[in-house]
């Protein structure tokens, strides 16, 4: 394959001494249970992958972004009892951001996309936060997993190891799936208070008392073809998104 330039992890000092990157790219995924077939790693699996064919469309067409290496931990503390769902506190989060971002800041890469690959993440309150203390500074973050309509798509919903994630990954790492007779159905519990289930009242689920495999959503649809279909369809769409960022000017971003 070669070294991809827009990849941080494969580029080198020779390549990067005298770049001049418009866009950061920092994706972060989770190390978590899916149900009982797919990886651990599945959201950082999906965040490389992602990221990188987005970022590739994106530097064809002229831009300059450089994907950071995928952050593996995120925010599992619904999860606490579920075995090596290693977990990252929001405040652990919001540090590493700092770090980074002042690093971006000080060398003069302007623009951070923080590229989401975990449901249980949310950075909203976070670049709240860091926007202020570094004004200079244009920090957004995406969720790849809402960009697209699903039910284009797939037959069943859900959002954890479900018909989407398992045919992704039946696309992107077959070899790390298990055959489909150790599938588990997904099947998982609503809350009693209607309020919840109508989406204004939120809670943090415990996850093994709502799923018995620990997904949510029927995977049993799920193929390597829509997988295909899917990812192809997404990183064109993200890499017209990464585009546009790069060529943006974060003072003019309103009309």
């Amino acid at each position: 394959m070669g070294i991809r330039p827009y990849i941080l992890a494969e580029s080198n000092w020779a390549a990067i001494k005298d770049a001049n990157f418009e866009l950061a790219i920092l994706p972060w995924g989770a190390t978590e249970a899916h149900n009982y077939h797919l990886p651990y790693a599945t959201d950082i699996y999906e965040a490389d992958y992602i990221s990188a064919a987005a970022a590739k469309i994106a530097w064809e067409k002229g831009a300059k972004p450089i994907v950071l290496p995928t952050i593996p931990f995120g925010v599992n503390t619904g999860q606490s009892d579920i075995y090596l769902d290693i977990n990252l506190n929001p405040t652990t989060q919001l540090a590493i951001l700092g770090d980074v971002i002042e690093t971006l800041d000080r060398q003069g890469i302007h623009k951070l996309l923080i590229f989401n690959s975990h449901g249980g993440n949310n950075f909203k309150a976070i670049v709240r936060e860091l926007g202020l203390k570094y004004p200079e500074m244009f920090i957004c973050f995406s969720n790849w997993f809402q960009s697209m309509n699903r039910k284009d798509y797939f037959e069943n919903e859900g959002d954890h190891a479900e018909e989407m994630e398992t045919s992704l990954m039946l696309y992107l790492r077959p070899e790390l799936v298990l055959s489909k007779d150790q599938w588990g159905s997904g099947e998982s519990k609503k809350y009693r208070i209607k309020a919840f289930n109508e989406g204004w009242l939120w809670a943090e689920r415990k996850w093994s008392e709502v799923s018995r495999d620990t997904g949510i959503g029927n995977p049993e649809y799920a193929t390597k073809e829509k997988g295909e279909l899917f990812f192809k369809d997404m990183t064109l769409k993200i890499g017209d998104l990464i585009y546009d960022l790069c060529k943006a000017d974060s003072k003019d971003l309103y009309e």
